[in-house]
């Protein structure tokens, strides 16, 4: 029987955000459920963010210096292959549900006047959509209507209003609906992309989950450390990056991104007891991950931003049901989203693509050691489309935008950060966790820019650089040359 295959998305959700996890306070029973039922990463990360850039690497396999989508808006090559692209090769038909945040690459279309070219939330080629989360999200809009409420507000005050709604009308029971209504229809093994727009803010959860979790209960985020380098004091200043001063707020904003983690969590679980009730949870491979984190108050910040731990680190599950065996079981290598895309390719018996910068995580879904594994998670983060609006003319700071990006090697015991104006950090994070302890200790920094070194020198395109030209053809390299190969 072929496989079905149900990939999905929560935006913005912290990797710490499940109790399984040992989480204190937010609750996520069906998440938990399915990390019984499978094989949770426990140390799993987004190679970029925000939305656009995170997403490109969760669907291409590569690192963002690879793939280059820098911001929402930078257009994807047309010349990478993607999760849906190697989907269609595999013979499915993928089918998505929500957005996928990709421009598309503007030398693919003769026409200037092409609306996909005057948006961020275009669709990743491959995929037929089947229910469109897009820009105003017209469909839940519509559906809204007719039930009786008020629609007559933007896609931002849609979401921030939630609260006012039962959670039977909300954005993710929406797309829950749609996905279950559209499996109910298939009679044979089938791709389904989930991309759910929770917990991304507005910070309000739909109807009771609103009021889920009392304020004062959840906690304290990381303090700003007492000296911060001059990017976090600029990310400190901007208004869609600092946090709410007052703490009443910053609570209120902590129960409400709780809340929606909890409700897209129920959401979750109803579509584990569709698949069980038909007959599928036994033939359905189920992926579930984020495109980026949220700081929710850390180091004064909010939204994901920089290179801080919590902006990137992400849920990360896997439930294939031939490996029963595993099921269960807790990784705690570093895994990264670029992982995503070979996975589904060994899932699938597909060829992982020569672009790829990922590696397959079946061999931890089957139980068996990796020969070789990395010793460290890599993200980086481009901020040269937050600073454009606040630097509108020609000054310095817009000639120089291709130093405005940092990236981050985060190892076992430290956290190497390089700027790309030359300027460094690196934080001793064996001795504090909280990412707010320095060393400038000369050996350990040395070693750590050396690492990152070389890992950009070891993951630096290389399509073509299996092949070589020689008597008798161009052919690839003889296969004992490379362990890729």
């Amino acid at each position: 029987m072929k496989l079905n295959v149900l990939l999905i998305t929560l935006d913005q959700f912290r990797g710490d955000c499940l109790s399984i996890a040992g989480h204190p306070v937010v609750k996520t029973p069906n998440l938990d459920r399915l990390a019984q039922q499978g094989v949770r990463f426990a140390r799993h990360y987004s190679q970029a963010s925000p939305c656009g850039p995170g997403r490109a690497s969760l669907y291409t396999g590569m690192y963002q210096m690879n793939h280059r989508v820098v911001a929402n808006g930078t257009p994807l090559d047309a010349s990478f292959d993607n999760v849906a692209l190697m989907a269609r090769r595999a013979g499915y038909a993928p089918a998505l549900f929500g957005y996928t945040d990709q421009s598309i690459d503007p030398r693919v279309t003769a026409s200037p006047d092409d609306p996909r070219l005057s948006t961020y939330e275009g669709v990743l080629p491959g995929f037929d959509c089947e229910l469109d989360l897009t820009q105003q999200f017209t469909p839940w809009r519509e559906w809204l209507q007719a039930q009786g409420f008020n629609t007559d507000m933007g896609i931002g005050r849609l979401l921030f209003t939630e609260n006012e709604r039962p959670v039977e009308a909300s954005v993710s029971t929406f797309l829950t609906n749609e996905l279950l209504s559209w499996i109910e229809k298939q009679d044979q093994g089938w791709f389904a992309h989930a991309s759910f727009i929770r917990p991304h803010p507005p910070y309000s959860a739909a109807g009771e989950y609103s009021t889920m979790y009392d304020p004062k209960t959840v906690g304290d985020p990381i303090a700003v450390a007492e000296n911060v380098h001059p990017f976090h004091e600029i990310m400190l200043s901007l208004d869609g990056t600092k946090a709410p001063t007052d703490p009443d707020e910053l609570a209120q904003m902590r129960a409400q991104y709780f809340g929606m983690v909890s409700e897209v969590d129920a959401q979750l679980g109803r579509i584990w007891d569709a698949l069980e009730t038909s007959s599928q949870w036994e033939n359905t491979v189920v992926l579930v991950t984020a495109d980026h984190a949220e700081l929710l108050g850390d180091h004064g910040l909010k939204e994901k931003v920089g290179y801080w731990e919590t902006s990137q680190h992400i849920v990360s599950i896997i439930r294939d049901p031939r490996h029963t065996d595993t099921h269960g079981n807790v990784v705690e290598h570093f895994t990264e989203n670029i992982d995503i895309m070979p996975t589904l390719c060994d899932v699938l018996g597909q060829q992982v693509p020569a672009q790829c910068d990922g590696l397959p995580l079946t061999p931890f879904i089957e139980g068996i050691e990796p020969p070789m594994w990395r010793d460290a998670a890599h993200w980086e983060y481009d901020w040269r489309s937050s600073l454009i609006p606040v630097y509108p003319h020609d000054t310095p700071w817009k000639r120089h935008l291709d130093t405005m990006n940092l990236a981050v090697r985060r190892s076992e015991s430290y956290a190497y950060v390089q700027f790309g104006d030359g300027d460094w950090l690196c934080f001793d994070i064996a001795a504090d966790p909280t990412w707010r302890t320095e060393t400038k200790d000369s050996e350990i920094v040395m070693r750590q820019a050396q690492a990152m070194l070389q890992w950009r020198m070891r993951n630096t395109n290389r399509e073509l650089t299996g092949f070589l030209a020689q008597d008798g053809g161009t052919g690839r390299w003889p296969t004992n040359m490379s362990w890729r190969s």
